[in-house]
């Protein structure tokens, strides 16, 4: 399987060589040449696999250049039960007698949907590494749990070193303390005055650079990286498989929304010939994805537009991965996109109402739908109340959209996004009490911390990535 890049740029090589650039050569996000797809009897075949299996099945066809036994490998150890503390690992819950389901998706090292993606690259990265013979220095901005995934998956990997970029005092008291508690030799937080597309726009700035990033070898553990979508992908199909619907009923999905990433792999598993039928975006009051959706103008935000709210993760006001999705839209047109997302960058709003295009995106299964702080508390209050399951704030904003657009007799799969101990503060005013979190986490906002505040500038970045590095070689032995 070649890779291309969503802006035109062709044969940007084999999954090894897209998992360790981050951005294309030219800016844009790396997408395969083709989307194999599964059949009804292919996708029968994939029934009843357990995880790792399943994730083989659904990542192979974009995985060629690694040996099958050295995969298989490291699918088993990422999906493992002791990891996920699940032998499911995304076990799906049935919502009362509802047709509303919860994929539960945080029971990882992190307690968040990241974990899901970011194990696999811990381990992925770690091989192809020591196979060439390189280091990474991964560059990464975080709204909250990207970051900790991240470290967590690369804590102890001697050939990847992680700059993770946060927007200083806007992710919750746990989030913070799961980043900044980390002292390890290869994990730098470092927190920016701004919002998180500020951080966003640094880590794309950087990339920018071809010599600073090929010095330096500077690579993306964002959801801009595909691996990521891919690993995503394969808890689609797990949920559908849990459901034991007859091959070719079809299941929606709500999903949070912040970044797009979580909601294309959705599309990404459509695209391949699972039965999905809507895909419904669920967004807080940072409505730009809900906004597309609903009148085609995709209109993006500028940093002091973005709101602070109490689902936090999902304060975006540019979204990275709604790259890829117009690359599909557009017929895998990489020079259309690239007109699309200069629009963007020129801060103009990209309208499709009027062309070709918007047939294609009514096509393509995507609603959306908001969220305010109010429904978020009465959304927690009621799932505890009703169906005795307490949630976090992002998942709130996922299932009240979801409930939104549920149809009679078709499943409703909201996703996961974090347990709610990682948001206590607005889930103990939803319902007046904290909620538990796992043993491990009892303490944490009490460690020390171990961060670097910085201002908003790529200068800074760079000098700070270098002198860390340098400081690094001299320490070696």
């Amino acid at each position: 399987m070649k890779y291309v890049s969503t802006r035109g740029l062709r044969d940007l090589g084999g999954f090894s060589d897209v998992l360790l650039m981050g951005l294309a050569p030219d800016g844009g996000l790396a997408m395969p040449e083709r989307i194999p797809t599964f059949g009804p009897d292919e996708l029968e075949g994939l029934r009843g696999l357990e995880y790792s299996a399943l994730a083989y099945a659904v990542m192979r066809p974009f995985i060629d250049d690694i040996p099958e036994a050295d995969l298989r490998q490291m699918l088993r150890a990422t999906y493992h039960p002791d990891v996920f503390h699940s032998a499911e690992i995304t076990p799906l819950v049935r919502l009362g007698d509802s047709d509303l389901y919860l994929l539960e998706l945080s029971n990882g090292p992190s307690l968040a949907f990241k974990d899901i993606a970011m194990q696999f690259l811990g381990h992925v990265f770690e091989y192809v590494l020591e196979w060439r013979g390189e280091h990474l220095n991964i560059l990464g901005a975080t709204s909250g749990d990207t970051g900790s995934a991240a470290e967590y998956a690369m804590l102890g990997k001697a050939r990847v070193n992680v700059f993770m970029l946060s927007p200083h005092g806007r992710m919750s008291a746990f989030q913070q303390a799961q980043m900044f508690s980390i002292d390890e030799p290869n994990i730098f937080n470092i927190t920016v005055d701004g919002v998180f597309d500020d951080c966003q726009d640094l880590v794309k700035e950087v990339n920018a650079d071809a010599e600073f990033k090929a010095r330096y070898t500077i690579g993306a553990v964002n959801s801009i990286n595909w691996a990521r979508v891919l690993a995503q992908a394969v808890y689609y199909f797990k949920a559908y498989f849990a459901l034991n619907l007859p091959t070719g009923q079809t299941a929606d999905f709500s999903v949070p929304s912040g970044n797009f990433g979580n909601v294309f792999a959705g599309y990404l598993a459509k695209r391949m010939g699972l039965p999905i039928g809507q895909l419904v975006v669920a967004s807080n009051e940072n409505d730009v994805l809900h906004e597309f959706f609903s009148t085609g103008v995709y209109h993006v935000r500028r940093a002091a537009q973005v709101a602070q709210t109490s689902s936090p993760s999902m304060d975006i006001g540019k979204a990275s991965n709604f790259e890829r999705y117009l690359y599909l839209v557009a017929g895998a047109d990489g020079v259309q996109t690239r007109a699309w997302w200069d629009e963007v960058g020129g801060s103009r709003p990209v309208d499709l109402r009027d062309s070709g295009h918007w047939d294609a995106v009514k096509a393509s299964g995507f609603v959306g739908g908001r969220s305010s702080h109010q429904d978020r508390l009465d959304t927690i209050r009621r799932a505890d109340g009703e169906f005795g399951r307490l949630i976090d704030p992002h998942t709130a904003d996922g299932l009240l959209v979801g409930e939104r657009y549920a149809r009679p007799g078709v499943p409703m799969v909201c996703l996961e996004t974090a347990l709610p101990a990682k948001f206590e503060r607005t889930v103990e005013e939803a319902v007046n009490r904290i909620p538990p979190r796992p043993e491990r986490f009892e303490g944490i906002e009490k460690l020390p911390r171990y961060f670097t505040v910085m201002d908003n500038d790529a200068a800074a970045l760079k000098a700070f990535v270098v002198k860390k590095l340098e400081a690094t070689l001299k320490a070696a032995p």
